[in-house]
């Protein structure tokens, strides 16, 4: 089943690719036009602004708190009743360590804020976070997609395996974080 769009996309590959294009064109823009710069880090306010940012051309749900519980494979997501308090807890984690960066990321990745495309946008949020914080960003290009998604999965569990291997992909730098990530 497709989500309804505002493309009038009916075909989920086609949708897919074409979501992935404009996001990351709008991503582009974000940081080009300095819009970047005025999202609040750390915060869901931050991650909201994000998500309408890259997906508002293409959903009408953009940027706004799911109104559905929801699912993958067999992991559910934060229910819905609780996730208003799931997302202010997270607004109040400390961000001043890596591990307290990681642990903030992965809580945000289990909360699934949005019906669609939350991966794409707490990216984005998650190295604002870093920059700002310890002033280093990932370098998505350099991480490799299958062992990201199954560090994530896993992350509910136990947060080693993504604490080990963003650090690895992640560099000092003066330069804002790079919105275009390959397959991701």
């Amino acid at each position: 089943m497709t989500l309804e769009n505002k493309l009038g996309i009916t075909n989920q590959v086609e949708l897919a690719k074409l979501e992935e294009k404009i996001s990351k064109q709008k991503a582009k823009q974000l940081f080009e036009s300095g819009e970047i710069n005025k999202i609040e880090v750390g915060t869901f306010a931050g991650l909201m602004q994000i998500h309408k940012t890259l997906f508002e051309d293409i959903y009408d749900f953009a940027g706004k708190l799911r109104d559905v519980n929801i699912s993958k494979g067999d992991f559910r997501f934060a229910p819905l009743m609780y996730l208003k308090q799931s997302l202010e807890h997270i607004d109040t984690m400390p961000q001043s360590s890596f591990d307290d960066i990681i642990k903030k990321y992965v809580e945000m990745n289990i909360a699934h804020p949005f019906r669609e495309d939350n991966g794409r946008a707490t990216r984005i949020w998650l190295d604002l976070i870093l920059k700002k914080e310890l002033k280093h960003i990932v370098d998505w290009n350099a991480v490799d997609k299958d062992d990201y998604l199954s560090a994530m999965q896993r992350s509910v569990v136990k947060d080693l395996e993504i604490k080990t291997l963003l650090p690895r992909r992640t560099n000092r730098s003066n330069q804002r974080p790079c919105p275009i990530y390959e397959g991701y």
